[in-house]
């Protein structure tokens, strides 16, 4: 739960900025007249999510185990591939977004284009949202079968998320961005790498990867899921007691590639920018 919780706290996050800033623009160029559009663009890309996230849970009913095993392991690894691009292109493009957008609304002339420009914004990030919350859920329900909680824990995080953003836009609270999603970030690359397991764990239970029976480790008589340590394991990192060894490298290397790219991008996005030498100083 916790785990969905911050998913969803860092997803609304998101959203809900691109959505202060198209508001926030419209209202000091006087062109409130406009927002109707932006709300209609808005009210679209939920609604596509929310689609997007039934069709996910409903779509393979009724296929064979394989088949949905097959399904749910691809589109686990497709969430962590879309989470990972997010993760590592906030890192250094978070500075620019909002000069990014208020260029794209300077473009938009026509009412249509800035329904545009709203549903392509926040639908996004809805989409990116409903596949990598489906695959957190999916992962953290394989053992116990209960989606109730990581479903909960995912909606108030997004509630939160849209609070802290409407009180960011009326001025009652101030956040360090750069500090929160450099440490959400880096929470989510632990919980991507899960579900990333979590994927291959679905392929080898497929028949598409080998390996199911292949086990690593098996701590099961030792961390129980039903105990606390276990429970928060696996709602949080998405902990299995007997891992293939597919699953651990593929969690160990996910770990330490993007990791590594993640410190890396950080770092060069908060270098001081150098300092210009005026002319005839160097002579």
């Amino acid at each position: 739960m916790l785990a969905n919780f911050l998913i969803g706290l860092r997803e609304g996050l998101e959203a809900a900025l691109i959505v202060s800033i198209l508001v926030a623009y419209l209202v000091k160029s006087e062109r409130r007249s406009d927002l109707r559009y932006i709300w209609t663009g808005v009210g679209i890309a939920v609604g596509i999510s929310l689609v997007f996230g039934a069709v996910l849970t409903y779509g393979p009913k009724g296929l064979t185990f394989e088949a949905q095993e097959l399904i749910g392991g691809t589109l686990s690894i497709v969430a962590v591939a879309f989470v990972t691009w997010m993760i590592l292109w906030m890192a250094t493009a978070a500075k620019g977004l909002s000069r990014t957008l208020r260029g794209s609304l300077d473009e938009a002339t026509r009412p249509w284009s800035l329904v545009v420009v709203a549903l392509l914004a926040v639908g996004r990030e809805g989409l990116e949202t409903a596949l990598f919350i489906w695959a957190a859920t999916q992962a953290a329900a394989r053992d116990t079968g209960a989606t109730l909680q990581p479903l909960l824990g995912a909606l108030l995080g997004i509630v939160v998320a849209i609070v802290l953003g409407y009180l960011m836009y009326r001025g009652a609270l101030r956040i360090n961005l750069s500090v929160f999603f450099t440490w959400t970030g880096a929470f989510l690359i632990l919980v991507a790498a899960g579900v990333l397991a979590y994927g291959i764990h679905d392929l080898q239970e497929a028949r598409f990867l080998p390996g199911l029976h292949t086990i690593a480790f098996d701590v099961s008589h030792v961390i129980s899921l039903d105990s606390v340590v276990g429970s928060l394991l696996k709602g949080i990192f998405n902990f299995s007691p007997v891992t293939t060894v597919l699953e651990a490298i593929a969690w160990v290397s996910y770990v330490v590639v993007v990791g590594t790219l993640f410190v890396l991008r950080n770092r060069a996005a908060h270098r001081p920018a150098a300092t210009p030498v005026p002319q005839g100083a160097a002579s």
